[in-house]
């Protein structure tokens, strides 16, 4: 008994981590969390916290520059999705809600942090996070917002611009829609709204025709958001046998249904392509995308990860990035 007493004694003392919703995600009517700790001394000071890692040692260089449109950018870019937990999680139902907890904003702004002290300069997420990156700016914070341009783009958009984004591009499942809408003429404006705010434009997309359709329409965005992964692993099989072509309704673990004739097509173009969903949404291990992303032609590589994983993901990017690696494309 005196012993129980002691644990509860022991743990009371522990700090206790609670959530605040951002806001409603338009698109998915799903909640994003952001809170301190309710027992931070003090809260988060007047500048970052040093982050205390002893694996940075380990850390074995830092990721590359290059540039899009004069913006420079690290070779791999942070994917934001895990902060505001949009976990694609095929049919695991909590895995959204622990990654949203997990991510107190201490805890973003520690893995930001970590991310910039390995090289990595650049995050693409949500405008719905803006709030966030402008209180890590303010500890003094530098990593460069690319947002992904909103559900609401025509809101999101000039949102994103007011919050401080870097760049910005017409969110992949959005400009899907809109292609398979016939409204190209919406996301020729988006193109021109964000350019005219003096920060390179970009068009993501899932679907390969999306790519397609817009360069037949005489779309020249300043960069591509593409899909690209294999489709080997073991759920998308399963997939492939129940269905041929990328259907939301149908299922979420597969998001490039045609990575061949992704590569051939994004070859014929000149601009700047960031690959993402490389892994499959976690379904792929790092050591079989990122050489292979890098392989067909992308000339970044967004990766969504947990500050646990960061150090072997950076040291793997780094050591293929020092290699003269065969590519099918010229590095853009």
């Amino acid at each position: 008994m005196n012993k129980r007493r002691e644990i509860l004694k022991a743990m009371a003392g522990l700090p206790f981590v609670g959530p605040l919703v951002f806001a409603a995600d338009e698109k998915n009517s799903m909640d994003s969390y952001e809170e301190k700790n309710l027992v931070a001394a003090g809260g988060s000071g007047s500048t970052l916290k040093p982050i205390n890692h002893k694996n940075l040692s380990q850390l074995k260089g830092q990721i590359p520059h290059a540039k899009i449109k004069g913006l420079e950018l690290s070779r791999m870019i942070m994917g934001g999705n895990l902060f505001g937990g949009w976990a694609h999680s095929r049919d695991l139902m909590y895995v959204s809600n622990l990654v949203k907890v997990y991510h107190t904003e201490d805890k973003i702004f520690e893995t930001l942090q970590m991310a910039e002290q390995c090289g990595i300069n650049s995050l693409i997420t949500n405008p719905i996070l803006s709030p966030v990156l402008k209180k890590y700016w303010d500890l003094g914070g530098k990593v460069k917002f690319i947002s992904d341009g909103g559900f609401n783009y025509k809101v999101d958009i000039q949102k994103s611009i007011d919050a401080g984004a870097a760049a910005c591009y017409v969110h992949g499942g959005v400009a899907d829609s809109l292609v398979k809408a016939g409204k190209l003429d919406e996301i020729a404006w988006a193109l021109d709204r964000i350019r005219k705010n003096g920060i390179p434009a970009g068009i993501g997309a899932h679907e390969l025709e999306t790519v397609k359709k817009c360069t037949a329409y005489g779309l020249a965005p300043d960069f591509w958001m593409k899909t690209l992964h294999k489709t080997s692993y073991w759920s998308a099989r399963i997939d492939n046998e129940r269905k041929t072509t990328l259907d939301k309704d149908f299922a979420d673990n597969i998001f490039c249904q045609d990575p061949d004739e992704t590569i051939a097509c994004m070859n014929t173009l000149e601009q700047p392509w960031i690959a993402y969903k490389i892994m499959a949404a976690g379904a792929i291990n790092p050591r079989d995308a990122f050489q292979w992303a890098f392989e067909q032609g992308a000339d970044f590589i967004c990766v969504g990860m947990f500050d646990f994983q960061m150090i072997d993901n950076v040291n793997l990017a780094f050591n293929i990035l020092q290699r003269n690696i065969p590519r099918s494309r010229p590095w853009r």
